[in-house]
């Protein structure tokens, strides 16, 4: 049976919300067929054990989480075809490392006004992730910043509307989803799922579950 590993340690800003998360992850990734276990131990980032996992999942880790012997077999892993899928603060982590970065979409978390409902823009309907969301979805939750637009660089699925909520800085164009194959394997990223509220939600419980398979490459 395909796996999937989740990772949850902090070295900064832990969510509250870390436990429900990875709860709902477990439950997503049964409904598809897959087997997953959770972690926050760096030294299950060994080659050894990475061959053990179809997809790794980053669910609101921040910081540096990594020992360098982990840093390396990721990277191996991911450019052998391993998928990723980095949820909300995995925008946060690993700040030094240059392919986590690239892994994560090329846009590194910077600021967030205070949590907020808002309307989320779905771009690109087509993705496992998207397919079963409307074209604007409302939703409360902390608004992601980056200190780059990866737009260019990812396939953009979701945006936010800055005018529907408070203190949004980025500007027009202010992606919040997307999905690459730049580093070898599927990677996605969702800066979405701040709040426990959200992994009970079913919309955003469908997002997840089509993030797992695609990365999976199960769609």
């Amino acid at each position: 049976m395909r796996r999937v590993l989740i990772y949850t340690r902090t070295a900064g800003y832990r969510h509250d919300s870390i436990p429900t998360a990875i709860a709902a992850v477990r439950e997503l990734a049964a409904g598809a067929g897959l087997a997953a276990d959770a972690t926050e131990d760096p030294d299950e980032f060994s080659g050894l054990n990475l061959s053990r996992y179809t997809v790794v999942a980053f669910v609101s880790t921040s910081g540096e989480v990594l020992t360098d012997d982990g840093r390396a077999a990721l990277s191996d892993w991911v450019l052998d075809g391993g998928g990723f899928v980095g949820v909300h603060g995995a925008a946060t982590t690993e700040p030094a490392w240059e392919f986590f970065r690239d892994l994560i979409g090329g846009a590194r978390f910077t600021r967030h006004p205070e949590i907020q409902p808002a309307v989320v823009t779905l771009e690109d309907q087509r993705h496992p992730a998207t397919t079963h969301l409307p074209g604007q979805w409302p939703f409360v939750d902390e608004w992601y910043e980056f200190d780059a637009n990866p737009r260019g660089n990812v396939r953009v699925l979701a945006s936010v509307d800055e005018r529907t909520y408070a203190d949004g800085r980025m500007g027009a164009d202010h992606p919040l989803v997307w999905c690459h194959e730049n580093c070898g394997g599927r990677s996605f990223y969702t800066s979405l799922g701040h709040t426990s509220q959200s992994y009970a939600d079913p919309a955003f419980r469908g997002h997840l579950a089509g993030a797992l398979t695609w990365a999976a490459r199960l769609d």
